[in-house]
């Protein structure tokens, strides 16, 4: 089941650079769109060396101040100066999201040294069932324990980032055990503002490429 395609235009990535396509992701059978769901292409004014989409113009980053899985306190104004990839995932989504944190992962491996200026935090899209415990497995299995922060939280707290993410989340309603979801990744640059988004579907190279660029901008 793909997750919710596509991505409605927020205040926070007013225009797009055409070619980013369906967001897609995580388990099950058939097909969603998000109704909603847009890029509007601006490919005259937008800067053009990030191989993600590029927000045109940037804007600060939502707030995003959750406990991770380890109980520690996260927020996301703490990483100014590092480039901060955001992403929305469930630990026991069947495809897509395993797909996003490899491809992460590999991101991170092939930076080498650069990674230090580069922090992921997943945001937990399935309150009940990702708990301390079953997170925390997750990230050993995907050999991410100590390279990511996961956070979780309860419906209401999870909720709001939804909210000021512009993220859905929902039963499959083939299959209630899954989720269809919105599954984008965001670029964060060191200054704190969205700059780039990723599909789901993106290459570890992209993140490669734009990480250095991030973290200084």
């Amino acid at each position: 089941m793909p997750c919710l395609a596509g991505m409605r235009r927020t205040a926070a990535t007013v225009a797009l650079v055409a070619g980013l396509g369906v967001l897609a992701g995580c388990g099950g059978s058939g097909s969603s769109s998000d109704s909603q769901g847009s890029t509007t292409p601006n490919s005259t004014d937008a800067p053009a060396d990030y191989a993600g989409a590029t927000a045109n113009p940037p804007k600060p980053a939502p707030p995003l101040k959750l406990e991770d899985s380890l109980g520690k306190p996260v927020n996301i104004d703490d990483y100014r100066g590092k480039a901060v990839l955001v992403t929305f995932l469930y630990d026991h989504c069947p495809d897509i999201c395993p797909i996003i944190v490899s491809n992460l992962r590999a991101a991170q491996n092939e930076l080498g040294p650069q990674a230090q200026d580069m922090q992921i935090i997943a945001v937990s899209v399935d309150p009940k069932g990702d708990t301390p415990k079953t997170v925390n497995a997750f990230l050993k299995v995907h050999q991410m324990t100590g390279r990511m922060k996961y956070l979780i939280g309860s419906p209401a707290e999870l909720g709001k980032v939804w909210k000021d993410w512009n993220i859905r989340s929902r039963k499959d309603p083939k299959n209630p055990e899954l989720l269809e979801h919105s599954a984008p990744i965001y670029g964060i640059s060191g200054s704190g503002e969205i700059t780039t988004l990723y599909p789901s579907n993106f290459k570890p190279q992209q993140i490669v490429h734009d990480v250095p660029e991030l973290a200084d901008s």
